[in-house]
């Protein structure tokens, strides 16, 4: 059944496809260049169809290239799945997740000892940046959540996190006492974001502190904002899935808990068939289980 399957060729042809790259392809394999560009020439010529365009600077998977590469990849990963679930000892395995600063420190990292304590054998290790990682090409990464009102049709979305915006002050902050009141706010890659959704709080509230806003105190990340709303310093605008421990905590309590605004989502994505890798099943598993139903 599988006599003619060019296994070989397949799988070199699954690291040259992931890693967009024949030379990056070639130093996987400890084979060189020339080997791997003879492999998929002699693939391409068994299926009767070319799998990448050649470019100036690494190659593009075709559209039929990038069915094949979703199937081979996926059949791949299940097999490793399968050969490290029959070990006697099940071997120690890591991921990579992909987050913001803010999520990492705000939501992530504080609910981690559950996941060690559900999974000892796995390591997390998170890579807090700001920048867009492409996951379909980058396979270092394993998971990436994402902050936007976007779609990602090409990924595997393994669930979807929504948010509102609120108002939020430390415990005994009287706004009333501070006419208008300090207003904490974040300047970062979206800061519109806030300041529309400050300005909309600030209507439905009915109040101008927005317009006025004689005392504004902007930080570069969430979490940095947050803890000064904490110390004192005045309102911040902040959303229901950052602030949910610190009010939990009473650290930060809601003020005018009746108004909230729209905000953008988390999304939970990784590259289609990585959801299947022990490691990152397991952690997709447990963050179900964590998000709010």
């Amino acid at each position: 059944m599988f006599a003619t399957l060019p296994v070989n060729a397949l799988r070199t042809f699954e690291s040259a496809a992931r890693l967009r790259s024949f030379k990056l392809a070639a130093a996987e394999l400890s084979v060189t260049p020339t080997a791997i560009s003879h492999q998929i020439k002699v693939l391409e010529q068994q299926l009767g169809f070319v799998l990448f365009e050649r470019l100036p600077r690494g190659v593009r998977l075709t559209e039929k290239g990038e069915r094949l590469f979703a199937g081979v990849h996926g059949a791949l990963l299940d097999v490793s799945g399968v050969l490290d679930a029959l070990r006697p000892v099940p071997s120690a395995g890591s991921l990579c997740v992909s987050v913001t600063h803010s999520f990492a420190a705000l939501w992530l990292v504080p609910r981690l000892g559950r996941f060690y304590q559900a999974y000892p054998h796995y390591l997390v290790r998170l890579e807090a940046c700001a920048e867009v990682i492409d996951l379909q090409q980058d396979a270092s990464v394993d998971i990436a959540v994402r902050y936007s009102r976007a779609r990602y049709p090409a990924l595997h979305q393994a669930a979807r996190l929504e948010e509102t915006f609120g108002v939020y002050a430390a415990p005994g902050l009287s706004a009333a006492a501070l006419q208008p009141p300090a207003l904490i706010t974040v300047k970062w890659g979206d800061s519109a974001l806030y300041e529309i959704g400050w300005r909309d709080w600030c209507q439905a509230a009915g109040v101008d502190w927005w317009q006025r806003r004689t005392a504004l105190r902007s930080y570069d990340e969430e979490h940095y904002a947050l803890q000064a709303a904490v110390a004192g310093q005045g309102l911040v605008l902040a959303s229901s899935v950052m602030v949910s421990d610190l009010v939990g905590n009473g650290l930060l309590v809601a003020h005018r808990p009746e108004i909230r605004v729209p905000g953008a989502a988390y999304s939970v994505l990784c590259a289609p068939g990585r959801e299947r890798h022990p490691p990152v099943r397991a952690f997709l598993s447990w963050l179900q289980q964590e998000l709010p139903h």
